[in-house]
């Protein structure tokens, strides 16, 4: 995995050079993009499929942005600025055609690993320099099996790297350095609970959580909102306890698989619990989109109480 945190980095990296040089060059949304498309989500896809390519070859790739789209969608300056950025954090030169077959690496291929790519995860945040996160996964026979998340807005903007090695959990400083290890929580009071959700009012039911949160007797715990997958690395490294993801009324999102694979396998690593609504696991198995309605993240410690509490909440 050494290569790919590596990756990580570097694509963490080049969103930063966006966000300093770039933010206003907005790529429209289009295609089944439900939030706009930047030049950083390009760049930080093509870096670590380009990683991907070269330690593992004959691997599959689920990653939520495509060449096709970045044909349709990327003007000739920007695609400038991107081959530009790329050349300067990969310390190479980069063509155009270099970047397009990295985007499509392992693109429907069928094999026993498959790696999950969210090149920026919480791009509204990203925008907005708020937080976001660059996410890259590892399903193992449709299981989460690795994850690795970088939190640039981490701590202040401090920035950190999350990441599963052989079963364990791990926190490291997101510019260079190793990681120590983190596990989740271990608070059980109410009192003490943090929750974390998410910041976009879209994202999921905030009233519908509240009221779980009031009928599991957690009703009066801190709130932290925020974008992203960082939210699980929160529960991860013991600085949330619960993180939930209930729909709207008639909503019919559907989840992608690239918004929760790392996450999933880095809370686990750490000791936490990852349910769907019905306290079954994540459905990884279908394709890009899961089949789960929403999903609860946990320290383990009131788990199957959240879930009794969702069921009633979904049911009234």
């Amino acid at each position: 995995m050494r290569a790919i945190l590596a990756a990580v980095r570097d694509a963490a990296h080049l969103c930063r050079l966006v966000q300093a040089r770039y933010l206003s060059a907005n790529i429209k949304t289009a295609g089944d993009h439900s939030e706009p498309v930047t030049i950083a989500d390009y760049g930080s896809q093509a870096i670590i499929c380009r990683a991907l390519q070269m330690r593992y070859p004959d691997d599959a790739v689920v990653a939520e942005e495509s060449a096709k789209d970045f044909a349709q969608l990327v003007s000739v300056e920007q695609r400038a600025q991107i081959l530009t950025l790329l050349s300067q954090v990969l310390r190479q030169d980069v063509s155009e055609a270099e970047l397009i077959a990295w985007l499509d690496f392992g693109a429907g291929r069928s094999a026993a690993r498959t790696w999950v790519i969210d090149p920026i995860d919480g791009t509204k945040g990203f925008l907005a320099k708020r937080h976001y996160a660059i996410a890259c996964g590892l399903l193992q026979d449709g299981r989460a099996a690795e994850g690795i998340v970088a939190a640039p807005g981490y701590n202040d903007g401090e920035g950190a790297l999350f990441y599963t090695r052989e079963g364990a959990a791990f926190r490291a400083p997101l510019a260079a350095g190793a990681g120590a290890g983190v596990t989740v929580s271990g608070r059980s009071c109410p009192e003490e609970f943090i929750a974390a959700q998410s910041f976009e009012r879209a994202h999921a039911c905030k009233s519908r959580m509240a009221r779980a949160r009031e009928l599991a007797g957690l009703g009066g715990v801190r709130i932290l909102e925020l974008d992203s997958m960082e939210k699980y690395a929160l529960v991860a490294c013991g600085d949330a306890d619960l993180y939930m993801r209930l729909p709207r009324a008639g909503s019919d999102y559907a989840h992608k698989i690239w918004d929760h694979v790392a996450g999933v396998a880095l809370v686990q690593a750490a000791g936490g619990v990852v349910t769907d609504l019905d306290g079954a696991p994540l459905d990884f198995s279908q394709g890009e989109t899961l089949p789960n309605t929403g999903m609860i993240i946990s320290n383990g410690a009131h788990h199957a109480r959240v879930v009794e509490a969702v069921q009633r909440v979904m049911a009234e």
